[in-house]
C-alpha cells in the first residue's frame, strides 16, 4: 500500500552559515525533545580537529548522544558515499529507539545527499589516476583540468568550480572508471523520513562579525597547538582534511612562511569564503528551507514541526 508522507518520521535539519549559531540551537533543541545530534559538517568527522572545526565541547557531546563526529582521521580522507551510508545508519538507529534525530550542519553536499536521498557513486579511489589528474592540474591549471571535465561531463563541470581541483578529480575519476557521467550516477530516492530544514538568518556584516570574533576565540582556545599536532602527527597540509577554513594559513604560520597576525587574518578571510560557499547551497529562496532570525526561534518552529510525534 502506498505510504503517504505523515506516515514516515519527521527529521529536523538545522542549516546555513560557519557561525550562525546551528550547535547551540541543536543543543538545546536536544535537550528539550530526547534527541540525538547526527553531524553533517564535513570537517568534523576529522579525530585531531576539534576548535578549528568548532567541534561541540567534550561537556556538550557528553550532554547528547551525536554521531559522525570523530569517525575519520585526517590521513584517511573521507568520501560523500562514506558520510551518507553512515548517517542513513546513525538515523535509522535514532528512529528505531524511539528517539529524534536532529541533522546538523553547513555541508551543502551531505545535507541535500541526505534530504534528497542522493546515491552516491561507488568508486574506490583510484589513487594512481588521482596523483596524475593533479600532477596535470599542477602544471597546465585548473581550469585546464576543469576544461577536461567538461569535455566529458558538462553538468557535473557546471557544478564544480574550477578551484575546486579535488572535486573535478572525483568526477573525472569516476568517468574515467565506469565509463558514466558523475552526474548521470547521482541518482535520487526519497528517504524514508520527512526532512524539515530550518536555517538561522544572520545579516552578512553581523554573520563577518562573529566569524572574526570566533576566529579569535578558536586561537585562545589553543587552535595554534592543535595545528602543530597535527603537523607533528605527519599531517600534510596539502590533505583534504587540512582544507577546512583557517588551518593552511596556522600551518604556513608555523612553517616560518607567514607571520601570525597574517594566518589569522587569512583564517577569517577562509571562513567568510565558507560562509558564501554555504549561502550558494542554502538559499534564503529555497522554498524547502525555514529561515529564522534566532536560534530561539529555530528551536520553538522545530518543536511544533516534531510536535505530533511528542504527544
Amino acid at each position: 500500500m502506498a505510504h503517504h508522507d505523515a506516515a514516515k518520521p519527521t527529521v529536523v535539519f538545522i542549516v546555513g552559515a560557519t557561525a550562525s549559531g546551528k550547535t547551540a540551537a541543536a543543543l538545546d533543541l536536544a535537550t528539550r525533545t530526547q534527541a540525538e545530534v547526527v553531524n553533517a559538517d564535513s570537517r568534523q568527522v576529522y579525530r585531531g580537529m576539534s576548535i578549528g572545526t568548532a567541534k561541540p565541547t567534550p561537556g556538550e557531546l557528553a550532554a547528547v548522544p551525536h554521531h559522525l563526529i570523530d569517525v575519520a582521521g585526517p590521513t584517511d580522507g573521507y568520501s560523500l558515499a562514506a558520510f551518507l551510508a553512515q548517517a542513513r545508519d546513525a538515523i535509522e538507529r535514532v528512529l528505531r529507539s524511539g528517539r529524534h534525530p536532529i541533522v546538523v550542519g553547513g555541508s551543502g553536499q551531505y545535507v541535500w545527499g541526505l534530504a534528497e536521498g542522493w546515491r552516491a557513486p561507488e568508486v574506490p579511489p583510484q589513487h594512481k589516476l588521482r596523483a596524475e589528474l593533479e600532477r596535470e592540474a599542477a602544471e597546465r591549471g585548473a581550469d585546464a583540468l576543469h576544461a577536461r571535465l567538461a569535455a566529458v561531463d558538462a553538468e557535473a563541470a557546471a557544478a564544480i568550480d574550477a578551484r575546486n581541483v579535488r572535486r573535478v578529480v572525483r568526477a573525472i575519476e569516476v568517468w574515467e572508471v565506469t565509463g558514466a557521467t558523475f552526474s548521470s550516477q547521482r541518482r535520487k530516492e526519497p528517504p524514508p523520513f520527512e526532512p524539515r530544514l530550518f536555517g538561522i538568518d544572520v545579516p552578512r556584516a553581523e554573520l563577518h562579525a562573529r566569524i572574526d570574533a570566533r576566529v579569535e576565540e578558536m586561537m585562545e582556545r589553543g587552535w595554534l597547538a592543535e595545528v602543530r599536532a597535527l603537523l607533528d602527527a605527519g599531517c600534510a597540509p596539502e590533505l583534504p582534511a587540512f582544507s577546512s577554513a583557517g588551518y593552511r594559513p596556522l600551518a604556513a604560520h608555523l612553517r616560518g612562511e607567514l607571520s601570525l597576525d597574517d594566518a589569522v587574518a587569512d583564517a577569517k578571510q577562509a571562513a567568510r569564503r565558507l560562509a558564501r560557499s554555504q549561502a550558494a547551497w542554502f538559499r534564503r529562496a529555497d522554498q524547502r528551507i525555514a529561515w529564522v532570525a534566532s536560534a530561539e526561534e529555530l528551536v520553538r518552529e522545530a518543536l511544533s514541526a516534531l510536535e505530533p510525534q511528542n504527544s
